[in-house]
């Protein structure tokens, strides 16, 4: 089992499914205490139900089939879906300690991301004017593998990413992921690769400290 990464942020993993607005109610509490000095940073893994979340720049004319409920979440982006066979994290970080650079954070979230697929076999890259993490599907076509999706409120992080382990990548059907018509969503399955979230959690963990040293550093330039 990966060590626990630096000591003064909590590391929470769930593994039976939290409703969305649970999840959101808790992100929100704990922001404004992580902004009063009163709790520590956080990073929560967990699964969802299956649900579509509006971010702030959502059109309802991506919203095709709203077959799961609909949340808005204040978060930046579009519509999203999150559900069973996906994991996503939450990041809970102050970043008045760690460079006060939105940018950075979320570069930083992109590339822990990229780097724990890669120790997976898997080929991941940012996307010149498209939000979220990009591979090769089994068709050679480009295809999203991850959300990337934040909200800064006191300078302490909220949301973050979502990985697509193993979700029914049908239930993608019902929005217009991002708000990119021209490009599918794929999956570490649909790619012949079997991960369990407990796998994923222990991968990601063991490059958390290279995502923490990341934010505020010249990294966030490459």
């Amino acid at each position: 089992m990966a060590s626990a990464p630096q000591s003064e942020v909590e590391w929470r993993r769930d593994y039976a499914a939290v409703p969305y607005r649970q999840a959101l109610a808790e992100q929100e509490a704990r922001n404004a205490a992580i902004a009063a000095g009163e709790a520590r940073e956080l990073v929560w893994l967990l699964e969802h139900p299956p649900v579509y979340t509006a971010g702030t720049s959502a059109d309802s004319a991506e919203l095709v089939d709203p077959r799961f409920e609909v949340v808005e979440t204040g978060r930046g982006g579009r519509y999203t879906y999150h559900g069973p066979g996906q994991r996503v994290g939450y990041a809970l970080l102050d970043l008045t300690t760690r460079g006060r650079d939105v940018r950075c954070f979320v570069h930083s979230i992109e590339g822990w991301v990229i780097a724990t697929l890669a120790d997976f076999g898997v080929a991941a890259w940012r996307a010149e004017g498209r939000i979220g993490i990009w591979t090769r599907d089994v068709d050679g076509s480009e295809a999203k593998i991850g959300a990337i999706g934040v909200r800064i409120r006191r300078w302490v992080t909220m949301h973050g990413f979502a990985v697509n382990l193993a979700p029914d990548l049908t239930h993608f059907g019902g929005i217009v992921p991002c708000g990119i018509a021209d490009f599918g969503v794929t999956s570490l399955e649909r790619l012949g690769i079997a991960v369990a979230p407990e796998e994923w959690d222990e991968a990601l963990l063991a490059r958390a400290d290279q995502f923490l040293a990341a934010l505020g550093s010249t990294q966030c330039a490459a």
